[in-house]
């Protein structure tokens, strides 16, 4: 059953049918400037966006300062002997909420961390710590879905579809499987489409599908990664510029 919290419910419902943007940047990228982050949220709220994504307390906190709209946050933390890299441990989580967010977004797939629980067991432990804090989901199929929906996630989407070692080889959503999770889950938490979605055209397909709202990222704020999927094809496919886009920071 969704959310019967009022103000969850009328939070994530103001998110309906529209554009979230994720505005994330690491130092290490060629467009990295301290304020960067700033500026691609004051440009979403211009076009017209319904919320932000945004990665670690500093740029939440930095974003939530000038832009009012409703912010998701997670927190990218990177290991060498794991793929869990959003917001893997419950202090990460209450440090997203400290920074202003107003839904945390979490792995909930069943890749081991780098702590070697299973990722998807951190939901439930947040939810009782954070009582107050939406839960968004970021899983990689329908199981995982399906369980994180179980387990209480208010929102989920296939954020992590292709960065999986099951699924780290795709470029192009898996349309069929995102519409039977809005078939199957759009009475029990709310579905969201994130991942793989480089056109306008995109993103209405995956609201058609049923998707209470879509959220792009490298199509928008990240152009050194769409300039490289452009190189890419030009030079016969000879690289991968999602090898570029899955890196660890």
């Amino acid at each position: 059953m969704k959310t019967v919290n009022k103000r969850k419910r009328e939070l994530i419902e103001s998110l309906k049918d529209g554009l979230i943007v994720s505005c994330q940047v690491q130092k290490d990228d060629p467009i990295y400037t301290d304020d960067i982050v700033v500026k691609m949220a004051e440009a979403a709220k211009w076009a017209g966006a319904v919320g932000i994504r945004a990665n670690s307390p500093e740029q939440i906190k930095a974003i939530k300062e000038k832009v009012d709209l409703p912010i998701i946050g997670l927190y990218k933390i990177w290991n060498d002997d794991t793929d869990v890299f959003i917001t893997p441990t419950l202090e990460s989580a209450k440090q997203v909420w400290e920074a202003g967010a107003d839904i945390i977004a979490l792995d909930c797939t069943s890749q081991i961390t780098h702590e070697k629980t299973k990722a998807f067991e951190l939901l439930q432990i947040v939810k009782k710590e954070i009582p107050e804090a939406i839960i968004f989901a970021d899983v990689s199929n329908y199981d995982e879905a399906k369980r994180a929906v179980e387990l209480g996630a208010d929102i989920v989407a296939p954020t992590l579809y292709g960065y999986t070692e099951e699924t780290k080889n795709i470029e192009e959503p898996n349309l069929r499987e995102f519409a039977r999770m809005c078939r199957d889950f759009k009475d029990d938490a709310y579905v969201m489409m994130e991942g793989h979605l480089y056109t306008p055209e995109d993103a209405m397909k995956c609201i058609y599908l049923g998707a209470h709202s879509v959220v792009v990222g490298s199509a928008i704020t990240r152009p050194h990664l769409t300039a490289k999927r452009f190189v890419d094809l030009l030079n016969g496919y000879q690289s991968n510029w999602r090898e570029a886009e899955r890196s660890k920071h």
